[in-house]
């Protein structure tokens, strides 16, 4: 197999099935633990991976997602975090200022994987309304990402002022309304956390979940928002099939394909060093063919595969030109390739 003229992008998700407490004793799993998951978001930053997902549910005991990284953020340097966030029964306003905090905290290295939540259980936890059909919750989702871009452009770059002697601390025409009126939101804004690091925090999205019934609508919003889809396939026809699906759909929004980086979400399990070394040779056959931009390792056991995949897989892979050996930049779409998003109303302001 020949050398790839670039490399291809790697990332893992972080959760793995929760052991069960036992009746003698307390629950002391990882799942309250966020020690536990610096250790591994170091692990990966080792390999020089793009990004970790770490997943969250509305009803799943533990921490919240977005709280971990957080958390992770100051205990690393390169690596991109991207929490799960749920924007069913979630206001797009707080959705976008938490991911702008987390992008602030982490120095330019925030993303944010949008989930929905389609169960009559989570509806019940807040008593709003009854849970929505998949599809709908979806495109409900693709509105809050929409609105969540905008909160981010509100404030200008360079829109903080902070000068003491004149007590101004923002400069007024440098922060905007959104005015946004959409089918399931009415927002007004500005955000109240100034532009973002990276302009927009990475948005992913699961273009393939196992959301029964919204496939379609996964993909438009995919397609229409997400700056990383993750594409769950058996085989690099199918992956290569949907991913070249996305991109056509991506042109019909208006968008470049080429901004939309298209990632294969594999399941993963390690029992050895060969395993490691058999699992490069796959990725690599995979990435040869066309089937994906790079990979979303979903681990049986990160505690385990991970450092398996950091000691064995990834040399492999860095001997072959098909990994790089360092970060290219300092944040999450410098890792990724995507450039800073211009803001829309700094646009508009100099064009009137």
């Amino acid at each position: 197999m020949s050398a790839s003229p670039r490399p291809l992008h790697l990332s893992v998700a972080l959760e793995h099935p929760r052991p069960a407490a036992r009746a003698d004793r307390p629950d002391r799993s990882d799942r309250y633990d966020a020690a536990h998951f610096v250790r591994l978001v170091r692990l990966a930053e080792r390999g020089v991976l793009d990004f970790v997902t770490l997943g969250d549910s509305l009803t799943r005991p533990g921490l919240d997602a977005l709280a971990v990284l957080a958390r992770v953020a100051p205990a690393t340097e390169r690596i991109g975090l991207v929490p799960a966030v749920t924007t069913t029964h979630t206001e797009p306003f707080h959705v976008s200022t938490a991911v702008s905090t987390l992008d602030w905290v982490s120095r330019g290295r925030a993303g944010w994987q949008a989930e929905v939540s389609t169960t009559e259980a989570e509806a019940a936890l807040f008593g709003r309304r009854a849970a929505e059909p998949p599809a709908a919750a979806w495109r409900e989702a693709g509105e809050a990402a929409d609105v969540a871009a905008r909160l981010w452009d509100s404030w200008e770059d360079g829109a903080e002022i902070r000068d003491r002697a004149t007590g101004r601390f923002v400069d007024r025409d440098r922060l905007h309304y959104v005015d946004f009126a959409g089918t399931h939101f009415s927002v007004r804004g500005p955000s109240t956390v100034p532009r973002p690091p990276q302009g927009h925090p990475v948005t992913v999205v699961d273009a393939t979940g196992e959301t029964a019934g919204a496939e379609r609508a996964v993909r438009e919003v995919a397609a229409a928002y997400a700056d990383v889809a993750l594409v769950r396939a058996a085989d690099p026809q199918t992956a290569g099939a949907v991913r070249a699906e996305l991109r056509e759909l991506a042109r019909a929004h208006g968008r470049d394909p080429g901004q939309l980086v298209v990632l294969a979400s594999l399941p993963v399990e390690l029992h050895c060093s060969g395993d490691a070394v058999g699992l490069a040779e796959l990725l690599g056959d995979w990435y040869a063919d066309g089937a994906a931009d790079g990979f979303h390792l979903r681990f049986a056991d990160p505690g385990r595969d991970l450092a398996l995949l950091v000691d064995g897989t990834v040399p492999v892979l860095q001997h072959r030109c098909l990994l790089r050996r360092f970060y290219p930049g300092a944040t999450l779409r410098e890792h990724l390739g995507l450039p800073r998003p211009a803001n829309r109303y700094a646009l508009a302001r100099e064009a009137s």
